[in-house]
Parts: C-alpha cells; sequence; structure tokens
C-alpha cells in the first residue's frame, strides 16, 4: 500500500474514527438519532466520527482547509489544500443494523482530488489512492474491471428515496439500463459504491444529486485504478453539479450513451 506521508496521515486519521464507529455499530440499538430531514439520519455516532477525524487532521496540518458534511466548510491559511470528509456515508444503512458504510475522506488541491482514502470499518476494507501512485485494497493493487460489454457487467446505481432527486428520471434511466446489462445494483453509500467500481466488483456506477464528500476520495481512487470518471454531461464538474458517472473506458461510455437517451 502506498506508504507517503500524506496517506500515513488520512489513514491514521480514518481508523481512530473508525474504531469508534464499529463499537457504536454493535450498539446500535443504543444510539440516541436525531432527525437531520426526511429519511435522512444523523446519529451521535456521526458526529463524534466528525470530530476525531477534524481534530487529527487539524493537528496533522494545521493550514488545510475543511468541507465536512456535519460541520461545512472551514478555512484554511493555505487555500490549495482542503480536506472534503463525510464521517459516515451510509447513515441509514449503519442504524439499520446493514454493514455498508465508510468513512470517506479526499484532500483537494487546488480544487481536484489529489488523495483518497474509503474506510469500511466493520469489514476492514480500507481503499487509498495518491494522484500517480496508484490505487489499494489495504496491500493489494487495484484495477478497474475490464469487461466490455454492457451485457456482461454488473452495474452500480444511487436511488433516490423520499424527498430527494428525480424519481421519473431514474425510473426512465433505470428501465434503459435494466435491460442492457447483467444486473443491477444499489448498496445505500455512494462511497462505497464508488470504491467497489475501483476494485472491479461493480463495472460501472451513477447517481445524481450528490455532495462533494460523497464522491471527492472515490473519484481519485477510480482514476487511480484506471477507471473514468464525469458528471452525466461528460464533462468534469461532478464535484459542483453532483452527477457523476465512473466505469472503465468502454462501459462508461455505453452506460453514459444509454442514460443520456432517458
Amino acid at each position: 500500500m502506498i506508504r507517503s506521508p500524506l496517506i500515513t496521515v488520512m489513514v491514521q486519521a480514518v481508523r481512530k474514527a473508525g474504531r469508534a464507529l464499529a463499537r457504536d455499530f454493535g450498539e446500535v440499538e443504543n444510539l440516541q438519532v436525531s432527525l437531520k430531514g426526511p429519511a435522512n439520519f444523523v446519529s451521535s455516532a456521526d458526529r463524534k466520527a466528525e470530530e476525531t477525524l477534524f481534530a487529527e487532521l487539524s493537528r496533522a496540518r494545521p493550514g488545510y482547509g475543511f468541507n465536512m458534511e456535519e460541520r461545512g466548510r472551514v478555512a484554511g491559511t493555505d487555500e490549495a489544500n482542503e480536506w472534503v470528509v463525510d464521517p459516515l456515508d451510509g447513515t441509514t444503512n449503519f442504524l439499520h443494523g446493514i454493514p455498508i458504510f465508510a468513512i470517506s475522506l479526499a484532500l483537494l488541491r487546488n480544487g481536484v482530488p489529489f488523495a483518497g482514502v474509503i474506510f469500511n470499518p466493520v469489514t476492514d476494507e480500507l481503499y487509498v489512492a495518491e494522484k500517480g501512485q496508484g490505487a489499494y485494497l489495504n496491500d493489494r493493487r487495484l484495477r478497474v474491471a475490464a469487461r466490455r460489454k454492457l451485457a456482461d457487467s454488473v452495474v452500480g446505481c444511487g436511488i433516490p428515496h423520499l424527498a430527494r432527486g428525480d424519481h421519473q428520471k431514474f425510473q426512465r434511466e433505470l428501465s434503459l439500463v435494466q435491460g442492457q446489462v447483467a444486473g443491477v445494483r444499489r448498496t445505500g453509500a455512494a462511497a462505497i459504491d464508488l470504491a467497489w467500481v475501483a476494485a472491479g466488483r461493480f463495472d460501472a456506477f451513477w447517481e445524481r444529486d450528490l455532495s462533494a464528500w460523497d464522491m471527492a476520495a472515490g473519484m481519485i481512487i477510480i482514476r487511480e485504478a484506471g477507471g473514468y470518471v464525469s458528471d452525466l454531461d461528460g464533462g468534469d464538474k461532478s464535484l459542483d453539479n453532483g452527477h457523476i458517472i465512473a466505469g472503465n473506458e468502454n462501459i462508461r461510455e455505453d452506460l453514459f450513451k444509454l442514460l443520456k437517451k432517458a
């Protein structure tokens, strides 16, 4: 795995936050839960993990700014570097006892993903990437899947839920896609979906209306695994417009064309 000082800092931070998440996951029935919005829960575990990440990263890189799901933006003296943090992607899974969730941590350098870490503390799967250094799952080098036909592919997606997203547009997209692929999957955690694309478990993935902290780490991990990432207009504005499509060169392009028809 990558042993650079930057990745070491990031891995230490997510592992420390992850230990507490794993403990809380084991006591999920006892968590104090508050409503943040329709079908969008935030738990005490979520807030504790973010505080841990903020403290660890602030100490290691005191000048860097932050963009965090709960705390929001915190300006740094080093304007070129910004941490993008989701302390618990897949909160609904977490609160329902489903072990598919992750800490997602990225470093943007001049607005572009430079390094990323995605960590599921229950499965102990740690995905890391740094620009030019490749992508890894624990100690194994990652490459995106090599399949070339949609008919052989398993595609991940996000499904709009209560009070979020364009349900009718998604239904049109799904109707076109499901008739062309070997399977469609939805995990409930975009960071995991993107990590699984990098690992070759999913051949491609698309979702709309995400936040930067859902995507930034996964974007650099997929690119360093040899994959392609764009927004749903074919551009590079995913972190701004919230829409993403990713996969290997062939499958991403074919999926992109299908979605455009919808």
